[in-house]
């Protein structure tokens, strides 16, 4: 056995035999961190060889299991029905976002076997005190402290549990690799066996993984490309909201979303979004507007609230929470030159209530009607919403899937809706309690709403 340094990039892999700045493979600054690796100079006909064989698919065996409910109507939609058995499930985080408190409430709300919780940061002792927060329990979860892989894997060949779950991945370690937990080599190993070890026992294994500062799960980008599913856990600390997002999912979609409500004793399902994220004014206020989004297949109605002022300063402020400030920017553009609102003076403000962040180009019209309203201190007429998205040239474009932003509307009250005119033929069903107007260009709607 032989040991050396090198130094490998988290981003993609390359090894360098000295560390360097920029990775001359991928291009990432600041990547490359030190391992030691161990060769096996053991000659090939020691190294042991697999027992399987190749296959044709009429001899393969599919297995006949259906997915396991979670208990979690959200986290279900999420994973595209429920939990597939043998699969590998990584979710990742910021510290403090809730998600020891999901995966805890995820063992102890399953009801198809044994589950083993093992965890590397905390006691059962400390484990027991959320349990008892969240007022759970079963007798068929069992908990183990520690971060030792080799105890673990021992540990669940004895239980054979249904279902593993290690909190988390970077204070796991093995006694095969010379490195501290956390490292790359620790976590490529750890993941690796215990990858084996699940598609082997048809055991499914959630890893919780932590983030670095710049939002990305922390450890090699391998770690992404070897497990089944990828969940982002996201949310503002300063809200009660958090979404849980698919980013890889090889048994289902990744454009699926789940809503919870941080509260006391957990977190709370939210099955119905638009009502909580609609605030309900009794008198109408300027500078507000509702839009509709598309996650997945659920329509959620939103809320941009906008602010315009003079410039108390010289340069003109441009801020924006939940909405991207570059498009922001183009939106305002276009009103400076297509529209003929001077607004190169003055401050703009935009906030998407309920601290939720999206990247649909429908919101375009609402936030752009917001501004609009604020600007003229003209409020918009209650029970109505826009959906589009807008062109450089100020034209109003067509969106995907109005159809099921219109009823998502029409069962919160709506009475009218402004569509891009692009979407008129392709309508096959329209609600029939709410007014739909289809417009091509946003002059079509200031002359009728502000004058």
């Amino acid at each position: 056995m032989k040991a050396k340094t090198v130094f490998v990039c988290r981003n993609c892999g390359a090894r360098e035999l000295k560390w360097a700045g920029k990775c001359a493979t991928c291009g990432e600054w600041n990547s490359f961190e030190e391992e030691v690796e161990v060769k096996n100079n053991a000659p090939a006909s020691m190294i042991s060889k697999s027992s399987s064989r190749p296959l044709r698919l009429s001899e393969v065996k599919i297995n006949t299991d259906e997915r396991v409910d979670t208990g979690d109507g959200e986290l279900n939609r999420v994973l595209g029905g429920g939990i597939v058995p043998g699969s590998m499930i990584l979710l990742g985080g910021e510290p403090g976002v809730g998600k020891s408190t999901l995966i805890l409430q995820l063992a102890l709300q399953h009801r198809r076997g044994k589950v083993l919780y093992v965890s590397g940061e905390e006691s059962v002792a400390q484990i027991k005190t959320r349990a008892r927060r969240l007022k759970l329990d079963n007798d068929e979860c069992f908990f183990l402290s520690g971060n030792s892989l080799e105890a673990v894997l021992e540990h669940a060949g004895a239980l054979g549990p249904r279902l593993l779950i290690i909190d988390s991945i970077q204070t796991l370690a093995t006694g095969t690799v010379d490195a501290i937990p956390g490292s790359l080599s620790q976590i490529r190993e750890c993941t690796n066996t215990l990858l084996r070890f699940s598609k082997e026992n048809a055991i499914t294994t959630v890893l919780i993984g932590h983030i670095t500062k710049d939002g990305q799960l922390a450890g090699p980008k391998l770690l992404e490309h070897m497990v089944d599913t990828v969940l982002q856990f996201e949310g503002d600390q300063q809200y009660m909201y958090r979404i849980l997002r698919s980013m890889k999912n090889r048994f289902g979609a990744t454009s699926e979303i789940g809503i919870y409500e941080m509260v006391q004793n957990g977190l709370r399902q939210v099955p119905n979004p638009s009502a909580l994220l609609l605030s309900n004014h009794d008198e109408e206020l300027s500078g507000v507007a509702v839009t509709a989004t598309v996650e997945g297949i659920r329509p959620i109605l939103l809320e941009a609230q906008a602010l315009v002022s003079t410039a108390a300063y010289g340069t003109p402020q441009r801020s924006a929470t939940g909405f991207d400030t570059r498009r922001l920017n183009m939106l305002l553009a276009v009103l400076e030159k297509r529209v003929g609102f001077r607004l190169a003076t003055k401050d703009v403000f935009l906030n998407i209530a309920g601290g939720i962040r999206v990247n649909d180009p429908a919101l375009d019209l609402g936030v752009v009607m917001a501004v609009l309203s604020s600007n003229v201190d003209v409020p918009v007429p209650k029970g109505t919403l826009f959906s589009g998205e807008v062109g450089l040239s100020g034209e109003i474009r067509a969106v995907a899937r109005l159809e099921q932003r219109l009823f998502e509307a029409e069962k919160l009250g709506f009475k009218c809706i402004y569509a891009p005119a692009g979407n008129k033929k392709g309508l096959t069903k329209r609600p029939t309690r709410i007014d739909v107007k289809f417009v091509s260009k946003i002059t079509d709607i200031c002359q009728t709403l502000f004058g």
